[in-house]
C-alpha cells in the first residue's frame, strides 16, 4: 500500500482535511496532541470524524482546535452529553506555540489542521501555517496536477 507523493506518510491515519489543502500554501507544519474524552477516543477507533470545517485558535498562550466534528457512537455512555464540535485543547511545546503565534500575529499566517493520526495509541494532530491561495493559484495547481498525471500515462504507455 504506497501512498502518493505529497501525502502524510502516517501508517495509522484517522482523517484527512484535502480541502486545506486546496484553500492554502501550506508553510510550516507541527505536530500536537489531543486532549479528548473517552467517548471521543472510540469515535475516532470507528473512524466517525469529519476535519474538514476545523481551524486552530490561539488563546492564552494555548493552542485549541474548534469546528472538528466527533460524531458520538451510539453506544455512549448515558450520564454524559456528547458535544460533538467542542473545542479541543492541542498539546505542544512552548518553543512550537511560539513560532505558530508569530507567524499567526506578525506575518498574517493562518493555522490550518491537516490530518489526524496515531502514534503508539495517542491521537496526534498535524497542523500548519498557512497562506490563503488565490482563484489562480488553484487553477495553477489544477492545471500543473493535471499535467503530471498526462505526463505519466504517456510514460507507462511508451514503456
Amino acid at each position: 500500500m504506497s501512498k502518493a507523493k505529497g501525502s502524510s506518510s502516517h501508517s495509522a491515519d484517522i482523517a484527512y482535511n484535502r480541502k486545506a489543502r486546496h484553500e492554502y500554501h501550506l508553510d510550516e507544519r507541527f505536530e500536537g496532541g489531543l486532549v479528548l474524552q473517552g467517548w471521543e477516543v472510540k469515535s475516532l477507533r470507528a473512524g466517525r470524524v469529519n476535519l474538514t470545517e476545523a481551524y486552530v485558535l490561539l488563546r492564552d498562550g494555548e493552542a485549541f482546535l474548534f469546528g472538528c466534528r466527533i460524531e458520538p457512537l451510539i453506544t455512549a455512555s448515558t450520564h454524559i452529553t456528547p458535544d460533538p464540535v467542542r473545542s479541543r485543547k492541542l498539546l505542544l511545546h512552548r518553543r512550537e506555540l511560539g513560532k505558530i503565534f508569530g507567524g499567526v500575529q506578525k506575518h498574517g499566517f493562518t493555522c490550518v489542521p491537516l490530518s489526524l493520526y496515531w502514534v503508539k495509541g495517542n491521537v496526534k494532530c498535524e497542523i500548519a501555517l498557512a497562506k490563503g491561495k488565490q482563484n489562480h493559484d488553484k487553477r495553477a495547481t489544477e492545471k500543473d496536477r493535471d499535467w503530471n498525471r498526462q505526463k505519466h500515462r504517456v510514460m507507462r504507455r511508451g514503456e
